[in-house]
C-alpha cells in the first residue's frame, strides 16, 4: 500500500475514536483506517491532529454572500464551495418558501450541480408551513400543502428533491405527505403551530423515517401543560422513531436545550446550520429568500421597513464550529457530536454508503482539527482544499 497517501492522527470514526490512527487514501477514496500500529514498517507521516470525516449539513440555505435560493448556477456553486472549504464536504441546498413557479425555476438551477457532486440534494424548507410559526420565511406565500404543486415542483427537480418540510396540521398535509414517501422524497415536521397530539401522530405515521426540522425554532414553546411539537419530537426521538435537526450556534437555542436534546433523544441528533448568505461573512445587510435580513454579531434577524430587527433568520456559521462548541462548552462526547454531524445526517438522506464516515469505500472528506476542533486543513474527494 505505499502509493497510498497517509493521514495520521487522532481518527473520530462512527464508533471509536482511534488515538493515533491512520487514514489511507487512495484517489477519492478511503482505502484503510487502522491503528499506527498496524502501519509499522511503513513510513509514516507525523501526526497532524484531530482527522474527523466530512461534515455533512442537510439544511444550508448559503454562504460566503452567496445563496441557494437563486438562478444563478454560479452563486449557488459559490455557496457550496464556500461551505466545502470550512469542512462541510457535503451539504444540501435548502430552499425557503415562494411560489411554485420560482421554486420550479430554482430546483430546476439546482437538479445539475447535484447530478455533478457540487451539492448532495435539495431541501424545500416551505412552502407549506404554519403562518404563526413561519419565522423568516414570507407569510404572504404560504399555502396549503397541495399534491398537485408538489408533484409540479418533483417534477421540474428531476429527482434531485431529498427533502421536503411541511407543517403537518394544515389542511392537504396527508396527501402531500403519500406524494413524497411515494417519490422517495424524506418528509420533515417543521414551522409548525400544531398541539403534541397531532405532531406525535404524523411522526409515527412516517414509520421511523421522519425528520424533525431545526428543533424547537419554528415551534411553540415547549411548556409542561403543552408539550407540543418540541415535547413530541423528543419523544420520537427517544423511541427512534424520528431524527431532530438541532442547530448548536449558541444562538438558535441554548446550551441547556442542546444537552437535553442529545441526552433525550440520544443517537437521533442532527447538527444542522440553517446558515444563509451571510454564514462567514461581516455583519451588514443580506437577503434570504427575498427578505431583507440584518446580521449583528453575527445573529441574523429580519429587518422591516424601518430597519427594526425581528425573527431570527436563519444561521450565520459552519457545521464544524457547532460540533465544537457542543464539544467544548455544552459537554457532548466527542463521539456523539461528529455523528450528528457527518454519519447521522447522511443516513437520514440515505447517502452513507458514500460520505459521511472515515471507513473504507467512503469519499476521502477529512476535516483536519486542532485539539480544540478548529478546522487546520480540509480534503474533499481526496482532494486538498
Amino acid at each position: 500500500m505505499s502509493s497510498l497517501s497517509l493521514l495520521r492522527g487522532r481518527v473520530v470514526t462512527p464508533d471509536e475514536v482511534i488515538d493515533d490512527g491512520v487514514v489511507a487514501v487512495d484517489g477519492t477514496t478511503i482505502a484503510k483506517v487502522s491503528t499506527a500500529d498496524e502501519w509499522r514498517g511503513d513510513d509514516l507521516p507525523e501526526p497532524q491532529g484531530t482527522l474527523l470525516p466530512g461534515m455533512v449539513d442537510i439544511h444550508c440555505h448559503g454562504g460566503g454572500g452567496a445563496a441557494f435560493t437563486t438562478t444563478d448556477p454560479d452563486e449557488a456553486v459559490a455557496a457550496a464551495e464556500h461551505h466545502h472549504r470550512h469542512g462541510t464536504t457535503s451539504v444540501m441546498a435548502s430552499l425557503v418558501t415562494a411560489g411554485a413557479d420560482d421554486l420550479m425555476a430554482q430546483v430546476r438551477t439546482l437538479a445539475p450541480l447535484v447530478r455533478d457532486g457540487d451539492i448532495v440534494g435539495v431541501h424545500l424548507e416551505g412552502p407549506f408551513l404554519a403562518t404563526a410559526r413561519c419565522g423568516a420565511q414570507d407569510p404572504a406565500l404560504i399555502v396549503d400543502p397541495d399534491p398537485e404543486t408538489t408533484v409540479r415542483i418533483l417534477d421540474a427537480a428531476a429527482g434531485t428533491v431529498s427533502m421536503m418540510t411541511i407543517a403537518p396540521e394544515r389542511p392537504g398535509y396527508e396527501p402531500t405527505a403519500k406524494v413524497l414517501h411515494d417519490r422517495g422524497v424524506a418528509v420533515a415536521l417543521g414551522h409548525s403551530d400544531a398541539d403534541y397530539d397531532t405532531f406525535a401522530t404524523a411522526l409515527v405515521d412516517l414509520d421511523g423515517s421522519g425528520i424533525v426540522t431545526h428543533l424547537a425554532n419554528g415551534m411553540p414553546p415547549f411548556h409542561h401543560r403543552a408539550g407540543g411539537p418540541v415535547g413530541a419530537s423528543l419523544v420520537a426521538g427517544a423511541r427512534s422513531e424520528a431524527v431532530l435537526e438541532l442547530i448548536a450556534d449558541g444562538q438558535h437555542v441554548d446550551a441547556g436545550f442542546v444537552r437535553l436534546a442529545f441526552t433525550a433523544a440520544a443517537g437521533q441528533i442532527i447538527l444542522v446550520t440553517d446558515a444563509m448568505s451571510a454564514a462567514g461573512m461581516a455583519d451588514g445587510e443580506y437577503d434570504l429568500g427575498g427578505q431583507r435580513v440584518g446580521v449583528r454579531n453575527g445573529l441574523a434577524r429580519l429587518l422591516d421597513g424601518d430597519g427594526e430587527f425581528g425573527s431570527i433568520a436563519g444561521g450565520t456559521s459552519h457545521l464544524i464550529e457547532n460540533v465544537a462548541r457542543c464539544v467544548n462548552d455544552y459537554d457532548i462526547p466527542l463521539l456523539d457530536a461528529v455523528r450528528a454531524a457527518s454519519i447521522a445526517p447522511a443516513r437520514a438522506m440515505g447517502i452513507d454508503d458514500a460520505c459521511g464516515a472515515l471507513l473504507p469505500g467512503r469519499y476521502a472528506d477529512v476535516v483536519v482539527t486542532d485539539e480544540r476542533l478548529a478546522p487546520t486543513s480540509v480534503m474533499r474527494r481526496g482532494t486538498w482544499l
